[in-house]
């Protein structure tokens, strides 16, 4: 309704008529595509070829990847439509959007490689600024761009699909086999769409003395993870392991409180395998399955006994379906897997990356599609 009226302002012909058949267009549509949204109100919006100039600059300026996120949609189309009925050259600042999550037309394009997140300019200078190199008059940008990665992994579409009454897509064989009620008249088209997909996930984050630099922003990320529909289990250790998925509520600053009243063995040394282990035993059974991506947040430097990891990185194999170690220091050119806790863990993942800013974290969600039949 707003857009409607910013298009009346520019004296465009769109009466409450018009606004109430836009409404109406974009419930028979797929919202998520974006060329499918533009035209759909384009169609309805203008009334000669006059308008659409108007129309199109309108519809960039105000449908600003920002908005889009406020409205829960995923935002931005690979090439948005142009006046001349062809898609437009793009006419958008390459800060104001992030890419959107449905471009495929078809069911061979579903089965196209996944594409990370991307994190354009302005942003793009800060997304690669190592977390040990931020200031605090940057942790509130950092934590929007955490929330915007975190929603669109927990939003990511999976190349299954299930019926739905407005999908994209037509499932040919149902609608043949509906079609026999009619003589073989295909009256009613069976639509589908990719499903979404909510990954399962038990972050395994490292708050020893070494990772003091790091462990903040990546328990940032963990909150969130947490906040998305994604089905998401936290955990801190260091000498002991804590469960904190229900402190990860609320604003941020509480959850800080929270955690520094509730977690006592914050910056102390480190025991990974003890702590692993104490996981599998006290946790693994409710929250691991064959589906449960585990990512460890970790630089690997163990004090306690390298067997206990070993033993624990085994069994913890042998539970999840798939394992992912994120270490901040990975991404140096220099760094070396030398450390023996390192050196211990590295034949039982999956995925060894690092996690030292935002791009890198960013890059999370095509190891977990991998664990999560996406």
């Amino acid at each position: 309704m707003q857009f409607c009226r910013l298009l009346r302002a520019r004296e465009l012909l769109v009466t409450p008529s018009e606004a109430l058949d836009a409404v109406r267009a974009l419930e028979v549509v797929e919202v998520a595509r974006r060329e499918e949204f533009y035209w759909a109100l384009r169609t309805v919006l203008t009334s000669s070829p006059d308008d659409v100039a108007t129309f199109d600059e309108v519809f960039d300026a105000f449908w600003t990847a920002e908005r889009i996120m406020e409205l829960g949609a995923v935002a931005p189309p690979t090439e948005p439509p142009a006046a001349d009925g062809a898609p437009p050259p793009e006419a958008r600042a390459p800060g104001q959007h992030v890419e959107l999550a449905a471009t495929e037309a078809d069911e061979q394009e579903a089965e196209a490689e996944e594409q990370e997140v991307a994190l354009y300019s302005p942003v793009e200078v800060l997304a690669q600024k190592d977390f040990g190199d931020l200031g605090a008059a940057e942790l509130g940008e950092v934590t929007r761009l955490a929330q915007r990665i975190a929603r669109r992994l927990a939003l990511r579409l999976s190349r299954r699909m299930r019926a739905a009454r407005r999908g994209h897509l037509v499932d040919a064989r149902r609608t043949m086999r509906r079609s026999l009620r009619y003589g073989g008249t295909a009256l009613e088209l069976v639509r589908r769409r990719r499903r979404i997909l909510k990954p399962e996930l038990a972050l395994i984050c490292d708050i020893s003395r070494s990772m003091d630099t790091y462990s903040q922003f990546l328990l940032l990320f963990a909150y969130a993870l947490q906040l998305t529909p994604a089905r998401v289990e936290t955990f801190v250790f260091s000498t002991q392991l804590s469960r904190i998925t229900p402190l990860l509520r609320g604003e941020w600053a509480d959850v800080l409180a929270a955690l520094g009243a509730t977690v006592r063995h914050w910056s102390g040394g480190t025991r990974i395998g003890q702590c692993l282990q104490e996981f599998n035993d006290s946790y693994a059974p409710a929250v691991v399955g064959p589906r449960t991506v585990v990512v460890v947040l970790s630089d690997g430097l163990d004090t306690g006994d390298i067997a206990a990891l070993d033993a624990a990185l085994a069994d913890l194999k042998r539970r999840a379906g798939r394992l992912v170690w994120l270490n901040p220091y990975a991404g140096r050119a220099s760094y070396q897997p030398l450390a023996r806790g390192m050196a211990t863990a590295l034949p039982y993942v999956d995925v060894f990356a690092s996690a030292h800013n935002l791009a890198t974290l960013s890059a999370l969600e095509r190891y977990i599609l991998r664990g999560n039949g996406g």
